[in-house]
C-alpha cells in the first residue's frame, strides 16, 4: 500500500492544507482527499506541485508499507 505522508510534511513546514492548495491550485476538498489516502491515484503534475511548494522530493511525501496477509481460518 502507498502511503502519501502530506500531513507530516506540512507540519515540517509549518504550512496549512487551505495555503497549499491555494498555492498548487487545488480544492481543499481536494487535497484533503489525498491527505487521508482517499485518493486511489496521483497525478505527476501534483506531485511535482506538492514538491516544488514544500521544497521536498516525491519519497519525501510517498511510502510503501506493506499489507498484512489474510488469515487463512
Amino acid at each position: 500500500m502507498i502511503i502519501l505522508n502530506l500531513d507530516v510534511m506540512l507540519a515540517r513546514r509549518k504550512m496549512r492544507s487551505n495555503e497549499l492548495a491555494e498555492r498548487i491550485g487545488m480544492t481543499e476538498p481536494n487535497l484533503s482527499i489525498l491527505k487521508t489516502g482517499k485518493a486511489k491515484a496521483v497525478r505527476l503534475s501534483t506531485l511535482d506541485a506538492l514538491c516544488r511548494e514544500l521544497d521536498c522530493q516525491p519519497g519525501d511525501l510517498l511510502e510503501y508499507r506493506k499489507e498484512a496477509a489474510p488469515d487463512a481460518t
